[in-house]
């Protein structure tokens, strides 16, 4: 998740919960030129472990020689993504651009696997469209390759986001006897009750939490107390929500600096505050505010402001 899956991003996550985190995906022709953004994405720190780190691209000496600079920052494993649908990426036949070219995706995952003494991992889709769900296919010669693992997200290129995630063939890929790796899937998981659910009722290994933890890391605490005992957890309090928010915001600063880190918080806010009486104000307030000074300000009035109307 580009611009999300960041450093104060994924502590708020690790806070709550996260087994394995994944960094924001990273242009391999951007870390061959050294282009200052790519780097910075390579940031991993010790509290975030077990963590990969997740490259695209679609040529092979790219990506190849992207493998072997990311291992030099020693994360637990390296993740290669063919997954990401956005227009951008895919017409530079990356991402899920890869989906209409089983063979290059071969050749680009043998690429890295050879570079790297990572275990390596792979993100994809069902397939391009509804005429090329060739996940079955796909699935098998990546493990082929010598992969470690497989998340599949439920969807094809063509549908983006919408509709609902097909998991029938993330457990056809899982219940093929010929595949050994472990199996993760995605899609739609929002509630820890979902999360149970289709792990049960598909087999997977494990699920794969993306656009349900913006702004709401809390969704990884309340699965597996779920998955560990069949009770829910209560949500998160309004005190708990405020204490992420500044932590997250705090964590941003301090990482990219005030000007970006207040910016590319903005993002956040209407997540972390979803369901708040009267929040559209202090909301508007919150993205207008440029001086990390004007918005913990902010946050202080809208946490004496919403424990006034609790105690009414």
């Amino acid at each position: 998740m580009e611009d999300v899956s960041d450093p104060p991003f994924r502590f708020v996550c690790k806070q709550q919960g996260a087994d394995l985190m994944y960094t924001e995906f990273i242009s391999s022709e951007g870390l061959i030129r050294d282009a200052i953004k790519s780097r910075q994405k390579l940031d991993i720190f010790d509290y975030e472990r077990p963590i990969g780190i997740q490259i695209f691209g679609g040529d092979e000496e790219a990506m190849g020689m992207a493998a072997s600079i990311v291992d030099a920052t020693n994360p637990d494993l390296v993740d290669i993504n063919y997954g990401c649908p956005v227009k951008k990426v895919v017409c530079k036949g990356a991402g899920a651009g890869v989906l209409r070219d089983i063979d290059l995706m071969v050749r680009l995952t043998r690429a890295v696997v050879r570079r790297t003494n990572k275990p390596v991992t792979v993100k994809t889709r069902l397939g391009w469209d509804e005429q090329s769900k060739n996940i079955l296919e796909v699935a098998e010669r990546l493990q082929d390759e010598g992969i470690a693992a497989l998340s599949i997200h439920g969807r094809t290129r063509a549908q983006l986001y919408k509709g609902e995630a097909d998991w029938t063939l993330i457990a056809a890929v899982k219940n093929n006897p010929r595949m050994q790796i472990p199996i993760f899937g995605n899609g739609d998981i929002d509630t820890p009750q979902k999360a149970l659910e289709y792990k049960n009722r598909y087999g997977v290994d494990g699920v794969m939490i993306g656009r349900a933890a913006i702004g709401y890391p809390w969704v990884f605490r309340e699965i597996k107390h779920y998955l560990q005992t069949g009770n829910t957890l209560p949500a998160p309090t309004f005190s708990e929500r405020l204490a992420a928010c500044r932590t997250h915001l705090l964590k941003s600063i301090e990482w990219k600096g005030a000007k970006v880190g207040v910016i590319e918080m903005r993002r956040h806010y209407a997540n972390y505050f979803k369901g708040i009486p009267d929040f559209k104000e202090f909301r508007n307030k919150l993205v207008m505010a440029q001086e990390p000074e004007a918005l913990f300000g902010l946050l202080e009035l809208l946490e004496t402001r919403f424990e006034a109307v609790e105690l009414h």
